[in-house]
């Protein structure tokens, strides 16, 4: 019997999600659920929604739900991890603070001064559950889904030998569009796919062994799919490459699409995809639910069917590959950088493709970037290394230096009005950052 245990099981709907991938495989029919949150109410929301999860499945797993991980880890196969430091009250800031100065932020949760900030607070919650994974489960293979993804992947890696992977939808939910507006069928196209998190690029794009890009390019041309798209069909036009994440998302990561009035409403706020682009997007989306999560899940629990078939999340095929029948499985893994892209710097956390079996996980190559998209993304990764190096050291200077480089901060804010809006969000963490000098 294996065993997997999820830290911030509160994310109900996706902890809900992931389990019941887990259950799809015969290996893990009676598999044992442990369940971890510091929220006693939701932690007992999910432990109901999983426990219906089980029972409709007709499986035979155990579900047991904790606030202290120390109880739920000994004896861990799998970790996966999903958890917010802090709630809204507290990171609504890494989104209003930056706007004083100018700097319109969507989402927040990867790179930039909010992506920064949030990694900071979360860098050292992460580190003590890692150590405690060293300590009653050193053999667990983590997966982490928490963002912001690469720094935090890369802040973890450095300091310790657990076997830690960093988790994203981005490239396969991408690939499932691209493969919408080609005429294909979901899993039709093979790819590869290269970079940083949420600044990967798809370096190959084929059908049958067709190069699928100049399908692609005049795919684009179709008003319904030049509507969806558009700070990533813009960056596609230009950059000859197709990007994984959203354009809500991406139009955060460079100088192009934010930094006028004009752009951001010619860019970022008429997409029909998942996340165009609009100011304090995601913000909104939990703002809006605080009040509604409850009575939501509680009529689900009640009334809601399950759904039973398999996602697109990778960790349960990872999972398999490795401790149930065997099945090896590609996908792209977030992980510090060996060598595995000549042209992004050592140490960095990088995406690139994978291949889990009995053995772990292993990288299947070695990747060089066109010119064009290694002066983007490398610029980016050095930026959260120096974000990564700053929590390490507590050095608050090395947090200003990487904001003041940010491309989107640095083409809306003079140097010194950067200094100010950071000294300010140092200022407003400072009760979750007492690892640093101030």
């Amino acid at each position: 019997m294996r065993k997997f245990v999820f830290i911030g099981a509160g994310s109900l709907e996706f902890t809900r999600d992931l389990v019941r991938d887990l259950m799809t495989f015969e290996s893990f029919d009676d598999a044992e659920i442990a369940l971890v949150d510091i929220d006693a109410k939701r932690l007992d929301y999910a432990r109901r929604g999983i426990e219906k999860v089980v029972k409709a499945g007709g499986h035979h797993a155990t579900v047991t739900a904790t606030t202290d991980r120390l109880e739920a880890l000994p004896g861990a196969d799998g970790v996966l991890i999903t958890v917010l430091q802090g709630g809204v009250d507290v990171w609504r800031y890494d989104v209003e603070i930056p706007k004083k100065y100018g700097v319109d932020i969507c989402v927040g949760d990867t790179r930039g001064p909010s992506g920064i900030f949030r990694f900071l607070r979360t860098a050292p919650v992460l580190l003590e559950i890692i150590r405690d994974v060293e300590k009653l489960c050193p053999n667990a293979v983590v997966l982490n889904y928490t963002n912001p993804m690469a720094m935090l992947v890369s802040y973890l890696q450095a300091q310790s030998d657990v076997s830690i992977t960093g988790l994203c939808h981005s490239v396969q939910g991408t690939a499932e569009m691209l493969a919408g507006w080609l005429g294909l069928q979901k899993g039709e196209l093979d790819y590869t796919c290269a970079g940083i998190n949420h600044q990967a690029f798809y370096l190959e794009l084929k059908h049958n062994g067709e190069d699928m890009y100049p399908a692609l390019r005049e795919a684009i041309t179709r008003p319904e799919v030049a509507a969806e798209e558009p700070v990533r069909i813009e960056m596609f036009k230009y950059l000859r490459y197709f990007p994984t994440e959203s354009s809500g998302h991406n139009s955060e990561y460079n100088p192009w699409f934010r930094k006028r009035p004009d752009l951001i409403e010619k860019y970022c706020m008429h997409g029909t995809g998942w996340n165009p682009g609009e100011y304090a997007y995601i913000l909104k989306e939990y703002m809006n639910r605080e009040d509604t999560w409850e009575a939501e899940y509680s009529d689900w629990l009640e009334n809601g069917e399950v759904e039973l078939e398999r996602g697109d999340e990778y960790a349960s095929n990872i999972f398999n590959a490795i401790y149930g029948d065997g099945t090896p499985f590609p996908f792209n893994a977030n992980l510090r950088n060996k060598g595995y892209i000549t042209n992004i710097d050592e140490g960095a956390c990088v995406e690139v493709p994978v291949m889990a079996d009995k053995t772990g996980i292993h990288v299947k190559g070695v990747y060089t970037l066109p010119p064009q998209l290694s002066a983007l993304v490398s610029h980016s990764a050095k930026l959260e290394e120096m974000a990564v190096q700053a929590a390490i050291t507590g050095d608050t200077d090395l947090v200003f230096q990487a904001v003041l480089q940010d491309p989107l901060t640095a083409s809306v804010c003079s140097m010194e009005e950067i200094h100010n809006m950071v000294q300010e969000m140092l200022e407003k963490n400072r009760a979750y950052l007492s690892y640093f000098k101030f």
